[in-house]
């Protein structure tokens, strides 16, 4: 990555904890774990607490755990050459122990990549049940430990119906257990679970959140999600192809806020809550291919590929907890989303 592309980030962050960073103050000086601190979950909240670090002093050491910090080193050397981050290269399976001064642990470890998942189901489920029972055992050493976030997914209410407008954490859904499909989904509905049982008898202090979608740089646009093929599609010139009739709605944060709002509930949550992220305002695939192709010029065609029997779904999240209990807030628009992105890739 060039210098440019570094600095747009930087920029984001500072962006998102400008009039809020003190909201995070129970960070300063302590120790973060992130499993999976190498993805694109744990490369953005590197990202955030490096800006706290370098702008408000917080001295917040932080340790990522993950089985890719070769590659990491080689690709985010601005992060991986600080002197307040630790790799630590492991999978999180057959994690032992964590570090005595741990404080805080978000545990970011699983694929989200669907193909994946059809084709690795065994393993998917595997690091999602195994590592979080194997981190769960492992704080339950630490010392001065204050709270465990566990990330599970907006997946885990299974279809939300076309008539609810945004699905909040009471909805009592779920994914059909007898499908291939939902390997993830109710890996992480067992996650939780875990968790429960973890809170429960051993006093864990522990707080959940269920992200929905996201966009923004670090992405890879050859993920199979229809943003970035769109992005992906605009960038190289070609028409944004549509499956469908372009009526399914999606919505996107872009992941500055996600950060935001994960470090917020990590030292603000009610131990035993789970909160849901994401952007509560959700838009047609059509009209997000068409937002997406106004960046470029000459506009790309939009091609929607209609097939019988095609099913229109719905993804949106409400996030009224978030809002009320933490008084959080997105600060980046999804138009904002967009331009970043388009502009990140170019970089």
């Amino acid at each position: 990555m060039n210098v440019r592309a570094v600095d747009l980030i930087r920029e984001d962050c500072l962006s998102g904890l400008e009039g809020r960073s003190e909201q995070l103050s129970p960070l300063r000086g302590d120790t973060v774990v992130i499993t999976g601190g190498t993805g694109f979950t744990g490369t953005w909240l590197a990202e955030m607490i490096a800006a706290l670090n370098d702008q408000y002093s917080f001295g917040t050491k932080l340790i990522l755990i993950s089985r890719s910090t070769d590659h990491f080193k080689s690709t985010r050397p601005h992060l991986a050459n600080r002197a307040d981050i630790t790799l630590v290269k492991s999978d999180v399976r057959y994690m032992v122990e964590l570090p005595k001064e741990t404080n805080w642990v978000i545990h970011a470890a699983a694929n989200p990549d669907n193909r994946f998942h059809s084709t690795n189901p065994i393993e998917a489920m595997a690091i999602i049940s195994d590592g979080t029972f194997a981190v769960l055992k492992a704080v339950d050493r630490c010392g001065d430990f204050k709270m465990f976030l566990n990330l599970s997914s907006g997946l885990i209410y299974g279809s939300q119906p076309l008539e609810v407008e945004r699905i909040s954490e009471h909805y009592a859904g779920a994914p059909s257990c007898g499908s291939v499909s939902s390997v993830y989904a109710e890996a992480k509905r067992f996650a939780e679970t875990l968790c429960a049982a973890a809170r429960s008898q051993a006093r864990i202090p522990l707080v959940t959140a269920r992200p929905f979608a996201f966009i923004g740089p670090y992405q890879s646009m050859d993920t199979p999600w229809a943003i970035n093929n769109f992005i992906r599609d605009a960038l190289n010139g070609s028409a944004i192809r549509v499956h469908g009739d372009g009526q399914t709605v999606r919505s996107y944060m872009y992941p500055s806020d996600m950060a935001y709002w994960y470090l917020r509930i990590l030292t603000g949550g009610s131990s035993g809550l789970t909160y849901n992220v994401g952007n509560p305002e959700g838009i047609t695939l059509q009209n997000l291919a068409l937002m997406i192709a106004g960046h470029f010029t000459p506009s790309p065609e939009i091609r929607l590929h209609t097939a019988a029997g095609a099913a229109k779904t719905r993804f949106v999240p409400e996030v009224a907890m978030a809002v009320n209990e933490l008084g959080l807030a997105q600060k980046v628009s999804m138009p904002q989303a967009i331009e970043r992105t388009i502009r990140w890739n170019k970089a």
